[in-house]
């Protein structure tokens, strides 16, 4: 039998003989460790129940790894995610849902203000009403103010929040109160994107917005010869131009346009503007600038022109280039809440498929959406396979349209208006058709190939769920690489904490702008 033996080290008899008897008048003290006492509070599996009654925030095809809405991880707590053996081949066949928690993107609801309340020109407002747009989202009632009293602003939010609105409103309006111009005079406003589809975009917003109060709207992109950047310049010099910076650098180069006697400099679609495939570009456009640094600089004989940039993430670059042509220190900055987080209004579906399968499930996919006539944006990682996924399709029976960056501009343009008038339900395209195009008629966004960055997820997944409209979105993604994986596996775990995306926390924000986020 087993004994069991006091010790009997000098040191243990001393302390033994001291406390002896208080040791016999209490009962022994048992202390489980923390950690043991998790284990026996959760079952015999050891695991925390993330399911919960109601609604369904993760659905997986293992039942096991699903997350109810009612239940997110403690801070510190390790994250169960469906995607982590994905690396493996045997897990093809293996899907995951991030469903919706918002029935309708940036809604504004009937107690919000209407445009009128922001005290915009009414010519405007009317403008508006007639196209149904009646009260701002967030963003707008946020930018709308601030630039009517002259901030220079830097406004981040998501995709699809109505930052186009927010910053044509109070241009236009500012435009109109000065009065009109003498025929010969210059350009007063110049916004800046990064692509020929946008420029067209926004121009004729711009246009149906700037028509009511007598503003004329002037359009430059890049793709096409001097000649059409002259035809913009035939009728005169507008008050408004939209253009791309290499357009804008030729028009400046050849005297068409003046850039020190603007009165408004727009850089929308920041993330790719300040890229350093453009920030070069974008850096002597705005050297050519007089851009204030306060309110009071807008004043006088000789003013100098508000600043806004706005876009739904920011790279590094962006302080390195403005630094140089204003104070960055008297811009304001506004943020959303939801910004670099997963959209909550779009359903967001993640499958593990071989790439040999991948044509078929997106048969499968368009064959349902055409059954619910949804329009369908199908994205790839490069041209070539743009190219590819078109010819099979078109052996399949797909009718559909081709849009990517090796086009003639003509031609990209024709696309993207027969996409957006109906004439053809799927477009099969790059990353040139997700930054900052008007896609409300899309309810269903297919990456064929899987994202290479978060960003590029983000905004892809933006085309759906837009401002001003109803449609409920939705994305469905392919996984096929072990990359994709090491992607998919973050979105997941900032989706079951609600958090955002790791490595997007700061947003590259630079310390001494001055922050604007009245939420």
């Amino acid at each position: 039998m087993l004994s069991l033996r006091r010790a009997t080290t000098p040191f243990a008899r001393v302390a033994g003989s001291a406390t002896s008897t208080s040791a016999a008048a209490q009962p022994p003290v048992i202390r489980v460790p923390r950690r043991a006492q998790e284990r026996a509070g959760r079952g015999s599996s050891g695991r925390v129940a993330t399911t919960k009654p109601g609604r369904t925030l993760i659905s997986c095809k293992l039942p096991q790894f699903n997350q109810s809405a009612g239940f997110t991880p403690g801070r510190f707590e390790e994250t169960r995610l469906c995607s982590r053996g994905w690396k493996h081949s045997r897990s093809s066949g293996d899907h995951f849902t991030v469903n919706s928690t918002r029935a309708v993107a940036h809604d504004a609801g009937p107690r919000e203000p209407t445009f009128g309340a922001l005290r915009v020109h009414a010519d405007l407002v009317e403008a508006l009403r007639r196209a149904g747009v009646v009260r701002p989202t967030w963003v707008q009632r946020q930018l709308v103010p601030k630039l009517l009293r002259g901030h220079n602003v830097l406004c981040a939010a998501e995709t699809g929040s109505g930052k186009t609105l927010a910053y044509l409103l109070p241009v236009l309006h500012r435009l109109r109160e000065a009065g009109r111009p003498e025929p010969d005079a210059e350009t007063r406003a110049a916004i800046l994107v990064p692509s020929r589809e946008l420029a067209d975009q926004v121009a004729s917003v711009a246009r149906a917005l700037g028509r009511p109060v007598g503003l004329t709207v002037g359009l430059v992109g890049g793709g096409r010869g001097v000649g059409a950047i002259k035809a913009a310049f035939a009728g005169g010099r507008p008050d408004v131009l939209v253009a791309t910076p290499g357009a804008l650098l030729k028009a400046l180069w050849r005297n068409y346009v003046r850039l020190d006697a603007l009165n408004f400099v727009v850089v929308d679609e920041a993330d790719t503007m300040f890229d350093p495939s453009f920030s070069g570009m974008l850096g002597k456009v705005l050297t050519q600038t007089h851009i204030s640094e306060n309110p009071s600089d807008l004043r006088g004989p000789t003013p100098k022109a508000q600043l806004v940039v706005v876009g739904a993430t920011f790279p590094g670059g962006v302080g390195d280039v403005l630094d140089k042509v204003t104070d960055l220190g008297s811009m304001l900055t506004i943020r959303s809440q939801m910004l670099h987080f997963l959209l909550p209004h779009v359903k967001q579906t993640f499958l593990k498929v071989k790439g040999a399968d991948k044509l078929l499930e997106l048969s499968e996919a368009l064959k349902r959406a055409e059954r619910e006539g949804a329009a369908v944006l199908v994205f790839c990682n490069s041209a070539s396979t743009v190219n590819w996924l078109g010819y099979s399709l078109g052996e399949l029976g797909v009718r559909h349209a081709r849009l990517q960056g090796g086009m003639p501009a003509a031609m990209r343009e024709g696309v993207f208006r027969s996409f957006q008038k109906g004439l053809a339900s799927v477009l099969v395209c790059t990353d040139i058709a997700s930054r900052g195009l008007d896609t409300q008629r899309v309810r269903l966004v297919v990456n064929y190939d899987f994202p290479e960055t978060q960003t590029d997820y983000i905004h892809r997944v933006g085309r759906v769920g837009r401002a001003g409209g109803q449609m409920e979105g939705e994305a469905l993604s392919f996984v096929t690489h072990p990359w994709d994986v090491e992607l998919v596996q973050k979105i997941e775990a900032a989706a079951r904490k609600r958090t955002c995306l790791p490595g997007m926390e700061t947003g590259n924000w630079r310390p001494g702008l001055k922050a604007a986020t009245d939420n």
